[in-house]
């Protein structure tokens, strides 16, 4: 065992970013590819069930119509990816790309209880999954993955913050102050 984990330290893959920058490309990759299909009608065909059953979703067919909504959706899941990306280099957009993530996968998640269909009656009911639940399943783990995200960005913002910054933060304050360079004050931190 010592062996292993040895060489796994030799390799690199353990490096202290490494899981990270895997998770976050990952998310970039689901985002870009599930955007693209939204624009198509197929997509938005396969899509009425879950948005139809969906307890945070369903309002947005009456709102949208079924390709608007995929296509709010396909929308969404991009700027999801890009706020992502750019994560890399920028951790407060990072962390609004997590946030997105987040909120996205609650979304799917909420509507494994209310599939119709979803448990197998012939297996007893829950936990035996059928029809649409299974593919939901994962968004499960996409969630954990988003929160994940979401820690490791807001840790490395509030360990880049200056140390007066993270006081007034923690404090709930914010001090003010004036700009000769603006027409009015502007709030800043202190």
């Amino acid at each position: 065992m010592n062996l292993l984990i040895k060489t796994l330290i030799r390799l690199g893959l353990l490096r202290e970013d490494l899981d990270s920058h895997l998770v976050r490309a990952s998310l970039v990759v689901l985002f870009l590819f599930f955007g693209y299909q939204k624009w198509f009608d197929y997509e938005a065909q396969v899509l009425i069930p879950y948005i139809s059953n969906g307890p945070l979703l369903f309002w947005m067919y009456p709102v949208f119509g079924i390709r608007g909504a995929s296509w709010v959706l396909g929308v969404s899941e991009w700027s999801f990816a890009l706020l992502l990306f750019l994560g890399f280099w920028h951790k407060r957009l990072g962390i609004l790309g997590a946030l997105g993530s987040c909120a996205a996968f609650i979304g799917t998640v909420t509507i494994i209880p209310f599939m119709p269909d979803g448990w197998a009656a012939s297996a007893g009911g829950f936990p035996a999954m059928t029809g649409n639940v299974p593919f939901l399943m994962k968004d499960v783990v996409l969630f954990a993955a988003s929160l994940y995200l979401l820690k490791q960005d807001v840790a490395r913002v509030a360990a880049s913050a200056p140390q007066t910054e993270l006081v007034l933060e923690r404090a709930g304050l914010k001090a003010t102050r004036w700009d000769p360079g603006r027409s009015c004050c502007s709030q800043s931190r202190a």
